[in-house]
């Protein structure tokens, strides 16, 4: 008797084991792509201070019901052209997309801790990013361009020599203002003012937020055009200085350090954005929120 009770006790300890560590079905997940199907959500990381490709839903508000985690954003409670995106991926896995918040130099930086699946906020593919993490096929592209202060009486690049301006924190734009390698997958149209100082704020956003409260100790930004577009139509005071300065490709990444593999939710990811270029899907999403095609003539 003492040896069936062993055995039984046993055997419900390591079902227990089996149940904790696999759920639904007593078995651990063997791709991320599996573990995002058995949970029923997949987490996104994106920027929630970037329209009009992600930002908050003011009138949203999180439903009753979700499988999101208490600490991440629902479908309700974010809008925007990278968020449609994300969630197409969702649809497509069938099931729930959620969205995670972090830094931008978090995210770019690579080593997720496994606190969220993918991004999905408009990155560009550079080499340094290569080194930690992996893209998907480019989904859109967007032209950079330098935005000034309204009220300053500057009509080109080299008015901003020996100036300060403002780009966000381990972006393409901070790099191109540091006269940095952007690598092949980008092409400059022209280098960044000389002799500047560069004002980094937590993303590209924030400095023409910080123009319109009344900062001045940068007088312009470069972040990407539809971002300078939707300040300028929020009524912003800024405008657009020149033509774009360079053109970005822009990918879903992810974390090559992730604890399972990911190569099968990136096939997943490629399939699905090569579906959308097909069909027309992008180009519609990118008309709603740009008002004009940016999905085209990508390069990957």
């Amino acid at each position: 008797m003492k040896n069936l009770y062993k055995v039984l006790v046993v055997g419900i300890v390591a079902a227990l084991a089996l149940t904790a560590c696999g759920g639904g079905g007593g078995t651990q997940a063997d791709d991320l792509l599996g573990a995002i199907q058995a949970r029923g959500y997949i987490l996104v990381s994106t920027d929630p201070n970037y329209e009009p490709a992600s930002f908050l839903n003011a009138e949203g508000s999180r439903p009753d019901e979700t499988k999101c985690p208490s600490d991440a954003l629902t479908i309700a409670e974010m809008q925007g052209f990278d968020v449609d995106v994300a969630i197409a991926i969702g649809d497509a896995l069938g099931v729930e997309t959620c969205f995670a918040t972090p830094s931008w130099n978090v995210i770019t930086a690579g080593s997720w801790a496994d606190k969220w699946d993918v991004s999905v906020g408009s990155m560009t593919i550079l080499p340094e990013r290569q080194e930690v993490l992996d893209f998907s096929v480019p989904y859109y592209g967007t032209p950079a361009v330098v935005a000034v202060r309204a009220d300053l009486d500057y009509s080109s690049l080299a008015d901003l020599n020996g100036q300060a301006i403002c780009a966000g924190t381990a972006t393409t734009y901070e790099t191109w203002l540091n006269g940095g390698d952007l690598g092949p997958g980008i092409v400059i149209y022209s280098p960044a003012p000389t002799g500047i100082t560069v004002v980094p704020l937590e993303t590209d956003q924030e400095c023409a937020q910080a123009i319109a409260s009344g900062r001045e100790d940068f007088v312009a930004y470069s972040t990407a055009q539809p971002v300078v577009d939707a300040n300028i139509a929020a009524g912003m005071p800024v405008r657009q200085l020149g033509d774009p300065v360079f053109n970005e490709v822009l990918a879903a990444a992810f974390d090559k350090s992730s604890t399972l593999p990911t190569d099968t939710l990136r096939a997943e990811v490629d399939k699905l954005f090569t579906a959308m270029h097909n069909d027309g899907r992008l180009s519609e999403l990118s008309l709603k929120w740009f008002d004009v095609d940016l999905t085209q003539g990508l390069v990957p």
